[in-house]
């Protein structure tokens, strides 16, 4: 009889693993969507699941599933899991470590305590990332309704293979495996790295999920006038960059005083002509917001608009603007937070009340039943870059919290 591993290094094993699918020269993992390193590593775990003791299947999208069917209430699932594909050149855990807790905690519970009352289910999501194809949450979203097979987007990847034929290629499409929408779902949880430096830099290895924040997001233009660097003096300029200069400062000036958790940033510009002598006529810029609390969200947009409007007048610059973005901050469910809570301090497991700077599957999975997140500690707050790490002991902790919750969800 071979010897139980410990959690930590069944954890580290399953992570080192997996990493093999996808490893990349740069010292990452690239899996992307219907990719041949995608394909490989989802038909992988649906062995690794057949070994573990779970009944694996896969739906339309490609979205694989291990069940442990349950005893009195086998049409309540209690699912948990995360994502398998990565950003280009990602690192180890982002996702990856969702599947790995989820695979573990099941087979965990069921060598300990059998068969559940209600379904059991681990999920490794097709997608999230939007990495190949210019569509998010391409897993969970066909399972509650915001994507369908039936309405497959008409786009494609940087090399012109449309969504519908790389998900053909791959062996998935309309009626090719289970119907992917979902009624059946009791409760989602979902263990991530936090992909942030809260947890690290108070020393604690859990964090508690409060919700999702919202975001806007815009695009601003701002025009001046092109004109020879040499021979236009300084007071007789309209410079579309300088002023764009100006409206970055004041945004981070404004975020600062905001407050946390409000978070803004600049992160894209086109400059025209952006030649070296030539003073910039025009400049498209884009604009980051982030709050947990909707009304703040609101508030500080308008704000921040009317400011950038107040500063292109003082240069004699025209703005314009539009916001093509704004998602609502999304709370997790209460009563599971409060369990969460609970099994921290039964279990004297030290964990921290967060909200998420960034988008995960929870969110989307909220929209159908209770759902909750945890995060653990991501070294440096570093993520999706192969310098991504998760220490074991943190990676154990969170997964006992999981399966603790499991445990009183389903059995």
């Amino acid at each position: 009889m071979k010897p139980l591993l410990s959690l930590e290094r069944q954890l580290h094993n399953l992570m080192e693993w997996l990493a093999h699918y996808g490893a990349d020269r740069e010292g990452g993992v690239t899996r992307l969507l219907y990719t041949p390193a995608w394909m490989k590593a989802q038909h992988a775990l649906f062995e690794r699941m057949k070994d573990a003791g779970l009944a694996p299947y896969f739906d339309d999208a490609g979205n694989l599933f291990g069940r442990l069917e349950g005893t009195e209430r086998p049409d309540e699932t209690v699912l948990t899991g995360s994502h398998v594909d990565t950003v280009r050149s990602g690192g180890l855990y982002d996702g990856a470590l969702g599947i790995a807790a989820g695979m573990t905690a099941l087979q965990r519970l069921h060598e300990q305590f059998g068969k559940p009352k209600r379904t059991l289910e681990v999920v490794s999501l097709c997608e999230e990332e939007g990495s190949r194809f210019p569509v998010t949450f391409w897993g969970s979203g066909n399972m509650t309704g915001r994507w369908s097979m039936s309405r497959i987007p008409d786009v494609a990847d940087d090399e012109g293979v449309s969504l519908a034929e790389a998900m053909a290629a791959a062996g998935f499409g309309p009626d090719t495996h289970r119907p992917c929408k979902r009624s059946d779902l009791h409760a989602y949880i979902e263990l991530h790295i936090e992909q942030g430096m809260v947890l690290e830099k108070l020393g604690l290895p859990v964090g508690i999920v409060q919700g999702i924040v919202g975001q806007v997001r815009l695009t601003f233009e701002v025009c001046g006038e092109t004109n020879h660097a040499g021979t236009t003096r300084m007071g007789w300029r309209r410079d579309a960059l300088a002023g764009t200069a100006e409206m970055t400062l004041a945004l981070e000036r404004e975020a600062v005083a905001a407050g946390d958790p409000f978070v803004a940033t600049v992160g894209k510009l086109e400059v025209a002509p952006n030649v070296s002598n030539v003073i910039a006529g025009s400049v498209l810029f884009t604009v980051d917001l982030r709050h947990p609390d909707a009304a703040a969200l609101e508030s500080l947009s308008r704000h921040i608009v009317e400011l950038f409007y107040g500063i292109a007048a003082s240069r004699s610059l025209r703005l314009s603007h539009r916001q093509w973005m704004h998602a609502e901050p999304v709370p997790m469910d209460r009563q599971l937070l409060a369990e969460l809570e609970a099994i921290c301090l039964r279990k004297q497991i030290g964990c921290h009340p967060l909200h998420s700077g960034a988008g995960h599957d929870a969110q989307i999975m909220s929209a159908v039943c209770p759902a909750a997140m945890l995060f653990v500690p991501s070294r440096a707050g570093i993520s999706h870059s192969p310098l991504e790490h998760t220490d074991p002991a943190d990676m154990a902790a969170g997964t006992e919290v999981l399966m603790e919750l499991l445990y009183k969800l389903a059995y």
